[in-house]
């Protein structure tokens, strides 16, 4: 069954924290409301901030690459994000979004857009060499599905290193 276009996203022109994610997930497109989720949990716990502050689109905008749930694949996992949808939205939306001082770039495809040629060529490496991407404003994630527990096992410096500065230049934004 065919659902009709669910777009999700937050954004205000005041935001100084913009979330990049790839899709909206089925939970998110039930809802109508971003990491509506487990994902989303564990996001909020890997910036450290309430509900209420995330969901706080003056200061928090959230704008992924694809605006709608994609639906799923053969195997049951979320198809990417529609091509169309980033390069036809994002840069007129971004436009309106002038004070915004740190993306968050959530997985493969927001990370490819936001750092362009600057992307490695595997996450785990775009997200290495986060102190780097950091500089342009930048600090790539992977995503905070449970999908990805093994690679934050493989990546310990990830909780180690990356999140005590991402939650520091939280709350300061904040």
């Amino acid at each position: 069954m065919q659902r009709a276009p669910n777009p999700i996203l937050r954004a205000h022109q005041n935001a100084r924290i913009l979330v990049a994610s790839q899709a909206p997930g089925n939970l998110a497109d039930v809802k109508s409301k971003p990491f509506a989720d487990p994902s989303g949990v564990r996001l909020r716990e890997w910036m450290d901030v309430s509900d209420e502050e995330f969901y706080d689109e003056t200061r928090i905008s959230i704008v992924p690459m694809g605006f709608c749930f994609p639906g799923y694949d053969k195997n049951g996992g979320d198809l990417p994000p529609m091509r169309v949808c980033a390069p036809t939205w994002r840069p007129a939306l971004l436009e309106r979004l002038p004070n915004l001082k740190l993306v968050l770039a959530i997985g493969g495809y927001a990370q490819r857009w936001h750092l362009g040629p600057a992307a490695e060529k595997t996450l785990t490496e775009t997200v290495k060499n986060w102190r780097t991407h950091l500089q342009s404003g930048v600090l790539p994630t992977p995503h905070p599905s449970w999908r990805n527990n093994g690679w934050l096992k493989r990546n310990p410096w990830f909780e180690s290193e990356v999140l005590p500065e991402l939650r520091r230049r939280i709350r300061t934004l904040l």
